[in-house]
């Protein structure tokens, strides 16, 4: 077809296939989502790779994908996401028949990721993101008392941790160990915290960044 002379049309579907297959990740849509984005991701290659070679960079893109729902999932670290996009990146790019075809392809994938969360506001978010996050507040008004009245003398005191937090760990205060969470930072194990804020008995730390 003589669309697919013109190298934007590359930005065009992966723009789609990316929106669509992280949007399916992002919300329930009982796989309608996905299907469009497979569908989309697979033209695209179909178009400029013989079957074998397609095979590899649907892999290559789908491995990224999936690093993506395993750090969102559970690391929460950004690191896996990291490498799952560049790994999607450079399997629409390297298959492009120009430099700037592969812009465009590249450019795709990344829009594709950024619009995919305006889905959110409009369809119903997957449970499994929201079971990672404890969402209910341990309140006093709730009759949560006696344990929060220890957990929240434990504020301002300094202790170690006992593992890497990345973000959730344990820490070390006067001997007892508790689970805590840093604000999104990964903190290495064996390093000096303040706890900043308790929330029933979630504990929120910061690094103490000796001088």
């Amino acid at each position: 077809m003589e669309i697919f002379s013109y190298d934007w049309i590359g930005l065009v579907i992966t723009g789609f296939a990316t929106l669509f297959l992280i949007g399916e990740i992002l919300v329930n849509m009982r796989g309608v989502f996905a299907l469009l984005g497979i569908g989309f991701i697979t033209v695209y290659f179909s178009v400029y790779l013989e079957t074998s070679s397609l095979i590899v960079m649907l892999i290559i893109y789908f491995v990224g994908l999936l690093l993506i729902v395993i750090d969102g999932k559970l690391l929460n670290d950004g690191t896996l996401a990291t490498i799952g996009v560049a790994s999607m990146l450079t399997a629409v790019a390297l298959p492009a028949p120009t430099f700037s075809a592969g812009l465009y392809a590249v450019l795709g994938v990344l829009i594709g990721v950024g619009a995919s969360f305006f889905f959110l506001k409009v369809f119903k978010r997957r449970e499994m993101w929201t079971k990672i996050a404890l969402k209910d507040q341990l309140t006093k008004e709730a009759g949560y008392s006696s344990m929060n009245i220890e957990y929240e003398k434990l504020i301002d005191r300094e202790g170690i941790t006992l593992n890497d937090l990345r973000p959730v760990g344990t820490i070390r205060v006067d001997k007892k160990d508790y689970s805590a969470v840093s604000n999104g930072q990964w903190i290495p194990k064996d390093s000096n915290v303040r706890i900043v804020e308790v929330d029933g008995t979630k504990i929120l730390v910061e690094k103490i960044n000796n001088q």
